[in-house]
């Protein structure tokens, strides 16, 4: 926690919880992310730039097979 600049608003947000079934109902696994209310903050005031840690499995195949072609080295 730190203190609140005078200039700067204050992002509300909440966690969003789910779980996810299988067919037969049973309980697979837990989710949780959380959600920042992005319509209360202004571009250049509250934020500079905006980024997701989310990177799809089939992407992350698809370049370290391409790689694996042309002899590329990953780092």
């Amino acid at each position: 926690m730190v203190p609140r600049q005078e200039y700067k608003a204050v992002v509300s947000s909440y966690w969003l919880y789910k779980v996810k079934k299988v067919v037969d109902g049973s309980v697979e696994k837990h989710k949780a992310r959380f959600v920042a209310y992005g319509f209360s903050h202004v571009e250049g005031i509250d934020y500079d730039e905006t980024f997701s840690l989310v990177a799809r499995y089939s992407s992350i195949r698809s370049i370290l097979a391409i790689s694996a072609q042309v002899g590329w080295k990953i780092h």
